[in-house]
């Protein structure tokens, strides 16, 4: 083996190695497969860093924030929601917490650190900023905001009250084959990154585990209420499409939004995609709610990251070619090597590293910059998206 190849494995495995994977099969010109290991030790953060509680649950993803948060150390101590069926579901996985009759209580115990929320996404914002305004940091399901002006006076708040405004990207902070992405790209596995794509079909009728919405409810219609669906569910993308390019400044070359099979739904948009250019490299998002019954997943998400020097597929929710269940499948390919990993053993660092900002006040899980110029880019690409109509 020459000393070329040898280094080109050791690199690869030391870059693997946070995650116990081992190189098998390899054979030049097919895809060598990285197996899961053991699940990887998590550290063991015990409860108690800070406490936290959370306002408003209309969206189940406040059981993966729930969970991210106490993953780090957070204590959940209060809720504060409207709907009995909701409150009642919530407490049933996370009884600790205590329910309270309103916001007030928990914004005004100083006890409390941070809140978190999944609030309608037309609430979310104001909420926010009068969380910011009594002391504590903020952690909120995307969209966290869904307007520029919305936009301006979070940014003024914050600025003015120090606190930590923060919105859960999970389909980058809670993806492990997204992280293992992170750890590759990071490494130079791939050279310097060029470009991101992203395709993000989401289903409607979503009743896959704790995160899905098997009816949806009246806001989720109404633009106004759910910011249109760059705004929304494209905000994922933009916050991907900075944190791999590592771009600080970006311009929306084109975006444009639909509405073609719900014409029950005039406020509605089912389709829409953006293109970017910024300091960092360029990028492209696609989004739908075109999801198809027999997916056996809420979407069939897939970023593919484009380097000098080769690129990454992750195949985020399944992989319907190869078959791997379960999602979290990245494919690499480099000058040297074409490999498959499993990436579902990988550990989850966003939970503790924010808990950590919380306590530090540093900004190691995102910074506010990045966090706000991802959600600043998505309402500038939805507030002057074309709308497009098919020709029938």
């Amino acid at each position: 083996m020459g000393k070329h190849k040898a280094n080109r494995r050791q690199f690869l495995q030391e870059v693997t190695k946070a995650s116990g994977i081992m190189m098998l099969s390899p054979l030049a010109g097919e895809f060598k497969f990285m197996e899961s290991a053991p699940r990887a030790v998590e550290p063991v953060i015990a409860p108690g860093k800070i406490k936290f509680a959370v306002i408003n649950i209309n969206h189940p993803h406040i059981y993966g924030m729930t969970s991210a948060i106490k993953r780090g150390g957070g204590e959940l101590v209060a809720l504060y929601a409207k709907e009995e069926d909701l409150a009642t579901a919530y407490l049933k996985s996370f009884p600790e917490a205590k329910r309270v009759s309103n916001e007030k209580e928990i914004l005004e115990d100083p006890s409390i650190h941070l809140v978190l929320s999944s609030g309608i996404p037309d609430e979310r914002a104001p909420l926010g900023i009068r969380v910011m305004k009594h002391g504590k940091d903020y952690l909120t399901d995307k969209p966290g905001i869904i307007t520029l002006e919305e936009l301006a006076e979070v940014r003024k708040v914050q600025k003015q009250t120090k606190r930590i405004y923060s919105i859960m990207y999970s389909e980058r902070l809670e993806n492990k084959g997204t992280e293992k992405a992170s750890q590759l790209v990071k490494a130079g596995a791939i050279g310097q990154v060029i470009q991101t794509i992203n395709i993000a079909p989401h289903r409607i009728n979503n009743s896959i585990g704790k995160t899905g919405l098997a009816v949806r409810p009246d806001w989720f219609w109404d633009k106004k209420r759910y910011g249109g669906i760059i705004t929304d569910i494209g905000s994922h993308q933009f916050d991907q499409y900075l944190h791999f390019t590592g771009s600080t400044e970006a311009v929306v070359l084109m975006s444009q939004v639909g509405n073609f099979h719900h014409p029950e739904a005039p406020l509605f948009e089912d389709f829409g995609d953006v293109m970017l250019s910024g300091n960092g490299g360029v990028g492209y998002i696609r989004i739908d709610w075109f999801t198809p019954d027999a997916l056996d997943s809420w979407g069939d998400g897939r970023l593919t990251i484009m380097g000098t020097d080769g690129y990454i597929e992750v195949r985020k929710n399944t992989d319907i070619l190869s078959g791997h269940k379960g999602g979290n499948q990245l494919y690499l390919v480099n000058k040297k090597e074409m490999i498959h990993m499993d990436c579902n053993n990988e550990n989850l660092p966003f939970g503790p590293l924010f808990v950590d900002d919380v306590v530090n006040r540093t900004e190691t899980a995102m910074s506010q910059a990045h966090c706000l110029l991802a959600t600043e880019l998505a309402l500038k690409a939805q507030k002057n998206a074309k709308r497009f109509e098919l020709k029938k």
